[in-house]
């Protein structure tokens, strides 16, 4: 019998739906909520695959998935790549793949990250070039963490004088300064699998639980198609199984603005009912499918060692 663990925080709906979907397919897969105590280094965790929905907030569930994977679980998504992941990167990446993305800049930290001084900061050219960034990327933009979620965060602004309060109010945070999509249309995906996509009319103006907009009008034939596209191009470049990928778009382009989502919001009480079958289906369908029929082995160096390598004397 095959095992697959959800991991998971806060979650009320998603986790149980998911468990319960995969125990009613009778295909030789059983789900539970996994549990974990201590932790010792190499020993398998005991399932085939795990569906990680909390590792990016608890940094010993993430050690532990790693840990897991050594042993040949598979983890959706990769914690390594996952760990090594930032939301500049991937804006970087997008462009260089013909995905329409705002002109976007990464900013130093406005305070000194803790234990640093001005000697840790030695090459960075002071002041920085404001007009530079301000031709590149204009007004109104955005100012967000380069790494973060949730919408936390993330200021609009207008004007130089609106970017500088926000920038002094960031922190220690490492931002990223993008110019704001006029938008007329914008959409959420899911993507699953690196195969399926479910394109959701999306309004982030109103509260997170109006944001679905109830019955998901969908876009033009020629926009759903570009977006499908654009997502399984994303999402198959970063390796994720499970993410979600927004576009604002703008005079009929969509611009991906946030495509680093890898344990995205599949709540029933802000994705509504339609959405959340889907994605409950989908999930369930990709971990069923990994478990019965394992992915490739994972491409890092440590990987192939293991492959290749005979147990030492003091193994």
């Amino acid at each position: 019998m095959k095992k697959i663990g959800v991991l998971y925080g806060m979650e009320n709906s998603f986790p149980p739906a998911l468990v319960d979907r995969i125990n009613s397919g009778n295909r030789g897969v059983v789900a539970e909520h996994l549990k974990v105590g201590h932790v010792q280094m190499a020993v398998p965790s005991g399932y085939d695959v795990i569906v990680d929905r909390i590792s990016h907030d608890i940094p010993f569930y993430r050690s532990y998935l790693k840990n897991a994977a050594l042993s040949g679980t598979q983890v959706i998504n990769d914690p390594f790549w996952w760990s090594a992941d930032d939301k500049f990167f991937n804006y970087a990446l997008a462009s260089k793949l013909g995905v329409a993305v705002p002109p976007t800049v990464i900013l130093p930290h406005r305070n000194h990250p803790p234990e640093t001084t001005d000697l840790s900061m030695r090459n960075l050219v002071f002041p920085l070039d404001w007009n530079r960034v301000f031709e590149y990327v204009g007004f109104p933009a955005f100012l967000k963490p380069h790494d973060g979620g949730g919408w936390k965060n993330v200021y609009k602004v207008e004007t130089p004088e609106e970017l500088f309060a926000a920038y002094n109010d960031s922190g220690t945070l490492c931002m990223t300064l993008q110019r704001g999509v006029k938008f007329q249309e914008y959409f959420r995906c899911y993507v699953v699998g690196q195969s399926k996509v479910h394109i959701m009319r999306y309004d982030p103006d109103q509260p997170h639980h109006l944001r679905y907009v109830p019955g998901n009008p969908p876009p033009s034939p020629v926009l759903g198609e570009r977006i499908i596209n654009d997502c399984l191009t994303l999402c198959r470049a970063l390796g994720y199984d499970l993410n979600t990928v927004e576009f604002a778009v703008e005079d009929g382009i969509p611009y991906a603005i946030d495509f680093m989502n890898p344990a995205p919001d599949a709540g029933l009480e802000s994705v509504g009912p339609q959405n959340f079958e889907w994605i409950v289906n989908a999930v369930s369908e990709m971990a069923i499918e990994r478990a019965l029929n394992p992915a490739p082995p994972l491409p890092y160096n440590w990987a192939r060692a293991l492959r290749s390598a005979k147990p030492g004397k003091y193994a």
